[in-house]
């Protein structure tokens, strides 16, 4: 049996070491090779795209494996209807789709799995919404205690800006220049002349 591993982690803080120990040992117990480990790092899994995972898909359709394992459903995805078209998906190509952690496993023969898998992606979904739904009670109370959100307003001369770049200085250097990052002082430029 060829299985290929797919990891996720939803920050670039975050490592999925402790995941792809775990699925290389569920391999190796089993004496399944690993052609290939897909690995996404600081995406959420609520995006039906990410690199690796369309990379995964993409030898799937290829038959570069026999089987698709996670550590856990929610690794795989968050939505449930992204979820579970893309384990069809899979389905489809005669590859089982393992979550190792749940015992889900959508081989033909087992129905009870296939059945949990929908109850697990659905626990997934839930979880997401409800993630969502504190971030933005909590954006609200503190917007409601007058904290202000999002990047510090920078304060800079602009007419200096203009000065220095009339006198044919590049964005880079006039960023170094009044410790101000390009990407400010462009935008600020564009909101400047109308582009």
């Amino acid at each position: 049996m060829r299985a290929a591993i797919y990891a996720r982690v939803s920050t670039t803080d975050q490592t999925c070491e402790m995941q792809l120990r775990e699925l290389r040992e569920y391999c190796q117990r089993r004496e399944w090779a690993i052609p290939g480990e897909y690995v996404d790092t600081g995406w959420s899994g609520a995006k039906a795209s990410r690199p690796q995972l369309d990379r995964l898909m993409k030898d799937a359709r290829q038959r570069h494996f026999d089987a698709g394992l996670v550590w856990k459903i929610d690794r795989w995805g968050r939505s449930l209807i992204q979820s579970l078209q893309s384990v069809q998906d899979l389905a489809s190509m005669g590859v089982r789709f393992i979550a190792i952690t749940q015992n889900i496993d959508t081989d033909e023969s087992n129905p009870m799995s296939r059945f949990m898998l929908h109850i697990f992606g659905a626990f997934a979904e839930f979880e997401r919404e409800m993630i969502r739904e504190r971030t933005v009670s909590g954006v609200r109370a503190a917007r409601a205690k007058g904290k202000k959100l999002g990047r510090p307003k920078r304060v800079f001369r602009r007419d200096e800006v203009m000065r220095l770049r009339y006198a044919g200085h590049s964005w880079r250097a006039i960023a170094r220049q009044l410790n101000v990052p390009v990407s400010t002082l462009v935008d600020s430029h564009r909101s400047w002349s109308g582009c």
